[in-house]
């Protein structure tokens, strides 16, 4: 083989590749809008059930609705490169609530910081 039929083929080769990563990175696109879709139909269809097991679940309002929202982001950040999960719902559920625990954790930290300030201060 000649050098020249050696350089044609490798070209043929990297212009086949570049074809191919552009095929891939349309069809991971394809494949994050459809699933930002199912994401935003499930936010329609069942976020209300979702907020009220998570109230339920948490017994604070506010605190659930933090944890919903929290949940829908994480969703929106993993999903997309992870895909859906067999239950998204109770996924969604139980990322809002280990969201909510750990708010919890850290305004009570917070907390704990802002006391012993105070009972310094006192002194």
């Amino acid at each position: 083989m000649s050098l020249v039929n050696s350089v044609q083929a490798i070209t043929g080769v990297i212009m086949a590749i570049q074809c191919l990563n552009e095929k891939i990175a349309d069809l991971v696109n394809h494949v994050a809008q459809k699933i930002s879709a199912d994401i935003e139909a499930l936010y329609r269809t069942e976020s209300r059930r979702i907020f009220a097991t998570l109230t339920r679940l948490l017994g604070d309002f506010d605190l659930a609705e933090e944890a919903l929202h929290d949940a829908f982001k994480a969703a929106m950040e993993q999903w997309p490169a992870q895909g859906l999960p067999a239950n998204p719902r109770a996924w969604l559920v139980s990322a809002g609530r280990f969201k909510a625990i750990d708010n919890i954790r850290k305004n009570s930290r917070f907390t704990a910081w802002d006391d012993a300030a105070e009972h310094t201060e006192a002194l």
